[in-house]
């Protein structure tokens, strides 16, 4: 090969590459399913807002490319105006039935970051906010190396009594709010508390720097299916709350 040769396929192959890193991101498709036996109101941010779903039905939202902080997580115990404002006993955001900030605990999160570390995404289930309603986090498409997760113990039956909340289980550093349950000042490891929600969920978050066991990735571009009460056996929590 001339040197004028390769110089022709370079000035040919520069754009090429140009265009790939222009080539937009796909947006990720969550499809939220609601198995439990009663009404939840799903709740999703920074995109898809809220709704509630019926035992059986089904949310569909897409999510952009390159979206940090996502959370997916259920409501329980709900009442709406027709304008949207009310009030939930588990995972309420400020009143509205679509949301544009967390939930209150106690609610079990899926949480994600989209394309990112060599585009790839990260997501987790997270107990750190509590427990409300067990949950399935899979990718649409599973592989060995890109696997759900899931938390669907009997947390609330067996929750400590300190812990015990309306329709719920707290996670310790909402009830006692210091740094060995918080960890504010970034320096903690588990606790009583936090190897009690770890032994019955051990794919998730069970305090903040549970890193090592809790967090999974996925190729960006993956799709997501997001399953509240997993499995059958899961317990009703709104007759466990009365």
């Amino acid at each position: 090969m001339t040197a004028t040769t390769s110089i022709a396929i370079s000035f040919i192959l520069l754009p090429l590459a140009f265009l790939t890193l222009l080539t937009p991101l796909k947006a990720a498709t969550f499809t939220i399913v609601n198995q439990c036996s009663y009404t939840v109101w799903a709740a999703a941010v920074p995109s898809g807002g809220g709704k509630q779903l019926n035992r059986g039905q089904t949310w569909t939202i897409n999510v952009p490319a390159g979206t940090t902080g996502g959370r997916v997580w259920a409501r329980t115990g709900c009442s709406f105006d027709r304008s949207g404002n009310g009030h939930c006993q588990t995972g309420d955001c400020g009143g509205k039935l679509s949301c544009t900030a967390y939930g209150s605990p106690p609610n079990t999160l899926a949480e994600f970051s989209l394309n990112q570390f060599q585009n790839l995404d990260f997501f987790d289930i997270s107990d750190i906010d509590g427990y409300n309603v067990g949950l399935d986090f899979s990718p649409a498409t599973p592989s060995r190396s890109c696997h759900g997760i899931r938390c669907a113990a009997d947390i609330i039956g067996k929750c400590p009594a300190e812990l015990k909340a309306p329709g719920g289980c707290n996670n310790a550093c909402t009830v006692f709010k210091t740094d060995k349950y918080c960890c504010n000042s970034g320096s903690c490891g588990p606790t009583n508390y936090s190897r009690f929600f770890k032994n019955l969920c051990p794919d998730a978050y069970s305090y903040p720097k549970d890193d090592q066991t809790s967090t999974f990735t996925c190729p960006g571009g993956t799709n997501y299916r997001v399953t509240f009460c997993p499995t059958a056996s899961h317990v009703n929590l709104l007759d466990s709350a009365t």
